[in-house]
C-alpha cells in the first residue's frame, strides 16, 4: 500500500500507460486477444513483469468444478482483464470481484480497447466485498 492508501497505485499507473500506448499502436476495436498479447509486449517494453493465462481452480463445496483463466496478472499482485464492449458495467465489475475472490488477489484492472480513448476502472476487493 502506497503513503496515500492506496493499494498498487504506482503499478496500476504503469499498467494503463502501458495499455495507452498499445491503443495508441493498435487503435480501437479489434478483438481483445490482440490487445492482450499486446499487452505483454508492451509490459516487457516496460519492465513490468507479468504472468499470461495463469490458472486458478474454481472450487465448490471442496470440490474443483472449474478454473478460472485470467488474461494477464501484473507484478504478481494486478489482475489485468482486456475487455472490447460498449462500456463497463455493474456486471463486469461483478466479474472482476469474483475473479479476485478466485485468486485471493486484492486489485484487478479493466481495460476497455473499443474507442480511440482507454477506458479503464480499477476494482479493489475488500472485507467489505461480497
Amino acid at each position: 500500500m502506497n503513503a496515500d492508501g492506496i493499494l498498487f497505485r504506482e503499478e496500476v499507473f504503469r499498467i494503463v500507460g502501458a495499455a495507452m500506448s498499445v491503443l495508441n499502436e493498435l487503435g480501437h476495436g479489434l478483438h481483445e486477444k490482440p490487445y492482450e498479447n499486446a499487452l505483454v509486449v508492451e509490459f516487457g517494453l516496460a519492465k513490468i513483469p507479468c504472468e499470461q493465462q495463469q490458472r486458478f481452480p474454481v472450487i465448490y463445496k471442496t470440490v474443483q468444478v472449474s478454473e478460472y483463466i485470467p488474461d494477464l496478472i501484473a507484478f504478481g499482485s494486478v489482475i489485468v482483464d482486456a475487455k472490447v464492449i460498449e462500456g463497463i458495467t455493474d456486471h463486469e465489475r461483478g466479474q472482476m470481484l469474483n475473479y479476485l475472490r478466485i485468486s485471493k488477489l486484492k486489485v484487478g484492472l479493466l481495460l476497455n480497447f473499443r474507442r480511440a480513448k482507454l477506458e479503464w476502472e480499477r476494482i479493489v476487493l475488500s472485507d467489505h466485498s461480497r
